[in-house]
């Protein structure tokens, strides 16, 4: 019984994990495959929980393999995540975690996310911040996050008192809601008029979804945190969480 108790799930572990047992299968008669069927049938009908720890192997192992593409792309793309030019810092510029945030202006899970962001701003003095407009759920969207690079150039040191404003406000983000929100910032809405035809808002767009596509990312809030992409809103807990990990390899440093 003990060899039968061994040999079922690594036979089961093996044809779902593919190992390379379903080749050396080969070299067993049809009486034999017949036999080893039926061992591995009957062992299971007993022993159903062999099923689920089998299953959470192969959840951990494609978790493991997730994460590492995902430490690959992040180190691929490195310099354009973390030090464009074109995206907007905010916190400590020299800060030892960069927390990078993509973002659609029309995304509610962004508009209740943005009290994360400055929470950790507030709270961690450490904290790099890089905002990046990733307007992918409407043509308002993009209107919007025209205007907001737009505000970006002009002045920024006006961006998060417009993005809070346009962010935090009632109603769907377009064009309109984008320029009333940079005039009550101070920004100067004709100059704005005329940088949306610039290469610069077109071209600081299309970084982002590049960006975006070669990590994976299809959602906003979307985050890199050190070596690590968080696509969701995970909320305040589980983000200090990915900045305790980045800064020190521990959820709280």
């Amino acid at each position: 019984m003990r060899v039968l108790r061994l040999l079922a799930p690594a036979l089961l572990a093996s044809a779902l994990c593919g190992a390379p047992y379903a080749a050396s299968a080969q070299s067993f008669s049809d009486g034999q495959r017949g036999d080893i069927e039926t061992i591995v049938h009957n062992y299971l009908v007993a022993h159903p929980e062999v099923l689920e720890e089998a299953m959470n192997e192969l959840s951990k192992r494609q978790a493991a393999a997730e994460e590492k593409k995902h430490e690959e792309s992040v180190a691929k793309n490195a310099d354009t995540i973390f030090n464009s030019p074109r995206g907007v810092v905010l916190g400590n510029k020299g800060g030892d975690v960069t927390f990078v945030e993509f973002f659609d202006y029309n995304c509610g899970y962004c508009k209740r996310a943005m009290s994360d962001m400055l929470n950790l701003m507030k709270s961690d003095s450490k904290l790099k911040v890089v905002l990046k407009e990733f307007p992918v759920l409407s043509e308002g969207s993009v209107e919007a996050a025209k205007v907001a690079v737009a505000v970006r150039m002009q002045d920024p040191s006006k961006y998060l008192d417009f993005h809070t404003k346009l962010l935090g406000g009632r109603g769907p983000a377009d064009k309109a809601r984008a320029l009333a929100a940079a005039k009550e910032a101070g920004l100067d809405t004709a100059r704005i008029e005329k940088d949306l035809a610039s290469p610069e808002v077109q071209g600081t767009i299309e970084e982002n979804f590049k960006l975006a596509e070669d990590m994976g990312m299809n959602g906003t809030p979307s985050y890199v945190i050190g070596k690590q992409i968080v696509v969701g809103a995970v909320g305040l807990d589980g983000l200090k969480e990915k900045i305790g990990l980045a800064r020190c390899g521990k959820a709280t440093c």
